[in-house]
């Protein structure tokens, strides 16, 4: 049997193997993501404050973000929380550190995005009686997230790949299986090749999301 041929077969042989382990990686991307998109939008709008305090807040926090690799905050969670006095699971210990990370990211797209709407839009909701907040919530913040979607899509395939760093908190996900069934047989680049299919397809699967997406939102507009 040729190379591609023995590939093939490992690859329909452990499909069932790299299903569950599939369904971790989405579910350990959506939680973090979902938070993420959350403390991001946070933090863009503590930025844009006029409050020095909060702006300082939201600058320290996406400077020790940017500064220190993922890994490591990662582990800080995991080390941190899994045996302290929380006591909360490794699963949880690496969505808060993939969630922590990826907000910093996600706070400057919508910081951004934000900030590229123009003043006309604001000073129109204020001149009609809207508070500042509902001024941001109902005029300013939509058009806001229509322009952030494209960075956005590509800040959540990052996080995709990047929950493969969940691994090495124990986490049985498609990268800490390919690894450990690689030391099993002996063959690494069979199954780090299995792996690397199935981000290929997860990744082409919400390319596919994120472009359908857009194409509604414009529609909408």
């Amino acid at each position: 049997m040729s190379y591609f041929g023995h590939l093939w077969q490992t690859f329909i042989d452990s499909k069932w193997l790299f299903l569950e382990a599939t369904l971790l990686t989405l579910k350990l991307t959506a939680i973090s993501i979902f938070i993420a998109i959350f403390i991001g939008l946070l933090f863009a709008l503590l930025k844009i404050t006029k409050i020095k305090l909060f702006v300082w807040l939201a600058n320290t926090y996406i400077f020790v973000v940017r500064g220190t690799p993922l890994i490591v905050q990662i582990f800080i969670f995991y080390y941190g929380l899994s045996y302290g006095p929380l006591q909360i699971s490794g699963f949880w210990s690496a969505v808060l550190g993939l969630a922590f990370h990826n907000g910093a990211y996600i706070a400057e797209i919508f910081r951004g995005s934000i900030q590229s709407i123009g003043n006309g839009q604001t000073e129109a909701g204020r001149s009609i009686g809207m508070t500042s907040w509902q001024t941001m919530k109902r005029i300013v913040l939509p058009q806001a997230f229509r322009r952030a979607l494209p960075p956005l899509g590509n800040q959540f395939i990052i996080g995709l790949k990047d929950s493969s760093l969940a691994a090495f908190v124990g986490l049985a996900e498609i990268f800490n299986v390919s690894t450990t069934m690689g030391s099993n047989t002996f063959d690494f680049m069979t199954w780090l090749l299995i792996s690397a299919i199935y981000y290929l397809l997860l990744v082409f699967l919400l390319t596919l999301l994120v472009s359908y997406t857009e194409k509604k939102l414009a529609v909408s507009d």
